[in-house]
C-alpha cells in the first residue's frame, strides 16, 4: 500500500504523488484531512479551500483505490492528549514563523501512518522542511513506512502548485512567480561560482523587493540536513523562502547544487 496524505483542494501536484504511488504499489490510499492543529491562525483554517466531491473525483482519475476523509473527532477523539514533537529541525524557518505548526503536522502524520500501515508514504518536496521533519519523526519512532519525496510540480510560469494559490487575487497571481525568479536569481549566482551564502540570500531579497505586492517573511540558504544557516556553501545547500501576498502565504525552495 502507498499512502498519500493531503489536506484536500487537490491539484496537479497532488495527482503526481498519487500517480507515483500507483506506479509503486498494489493499493493507493489518499487521506484528506484539513488538520486544525497545524494552523496558527483560525481564520486561515476556516478559509482553507475544501471540495471533497471534486477531490474524490481527482483521486479516482489519478489511480487511487481508497480515499479516507475522517472528521476531526475521528483523528482527535474526546480526551486526546498526545503531541508528537521533533526537536531542532522544527525550530528555524517555518517553525520560527509558525510556532506549533510542526507539532500539528508530526502528530497527525504519525496518526495517519499508524492507521494506514502503508509500506510507503508520498510527500512533495515543496514543503522541504516538513519532509525532513517527517522523515526524522518516522525514523525516531520506528515507524516502518518509507517516506518518499516527490519533485515540485510547477505552473508554466514557474509558480509551485499549492492549494493556497486559488486564494490569490488576479494581481497577486500575476506577481506570484516572483518566488521562482528569486530562487533562480540566487541559483544563477551559485552557478556562476558564488559561494557566499549571504550574497545568495541578498540576491533573493533584491529580486523580491522589486514586487510591491510581496511581503517576505524569510529567505534562507541553509544546510539541507540540519537547516542551519550557512556562511559559505561548501556542499549541498537548500535555498528557501516564505512570502505573503496579503493574507495568502506561499513557500518555495531550490536545492543546491
Amino acid at each position: 500500500m502507498g499512502l498519500v496524505p493531503t489536506m484536500g483542494a487537490l491539484h496537479e501536484g497532488h495527482t503526481s504523488l498519487i500517480r507515483k504511488a500507483h506506479s509503486e504499489n498494489a493499493t493507493v490510499l489518499v487521506s484528506i484531512f484539513v488538520n486544525p492543529r497545524q494552523f496558527n491562525d483560525s481564520s486561515d483554517f476556516e478559509a482553507y479551500p475544501r471540495d471533497e466531491a471534486a477531490d474524490v473525483r481527482v483521486c479516482g482519475a489519478a489511480g487511487a483505490n481508497l480515499v479516507f476523509i475522517p472528521s476531526v473527532e475521528e483523528i482527535y477523539p474526546d480526551g486526546f492528549q498526545t503531541t508528537v514533537r521533533v526537536g531542532a529541525l522544527t525550530e528555524p524557518l517555518e517553525g520560527a514563523a509558525r510556532p506549533g505548526h510542526f507539532e500539528g503536522v508530526t502528530t497527525v502524520v504519525a496518526i495517519l501512518l499508524t492507521l494506514a500501515g502503508a509500506e510507503r508514504a508520498y510527500f512533495g518536496q515543496k514543503d522541504a522542511q516538513q519532509l525532513l521533519v517527517i522523515r526524522r519523526m518516522a525514523g525516531d519512532l520506528g515507524i516502518a513506512t518509507k517516506i518518499v519525496a516527490c519533485p515540485i510540480v510547477r505552473e508554466p510560469d514557474g509558480l509551485a502548485m499549492s492549494s493556497r494559490n486559488m486564494r490569490l487575487t488576479a494581481a497577486q497571481r500575476a506577481a506570484a512567480p516572483i518566488l521562482r525568479r528569486a530562487l533562480s536569481a540566487a541559483r544563477a549566482r551559485y552557478d556562476a561560482g558564488e559561494r557566499d551564502a549571504e550574497v545568495l540570500r541578498a540576491s533573493m531579497r533584491i529580486t523580491l523587493s522589486a514586487e510591491p505586492l510581496v511581503a517576505p517573511e524569510y529567505v534562507s540558504c541553509a544546510d539541507p540536513d540540519t537547516l542551519r544557516e550557512l556562511e559559505r556553501v561548501a556542499g549541498p545547500a537548500l535555498l528557501s523562502m516564505a512570502v505573503r501576498f496579503g493574507a495568502v502565504r506561499l513557500i518555495d525552495n531550490e536545492p543546491l547544487p
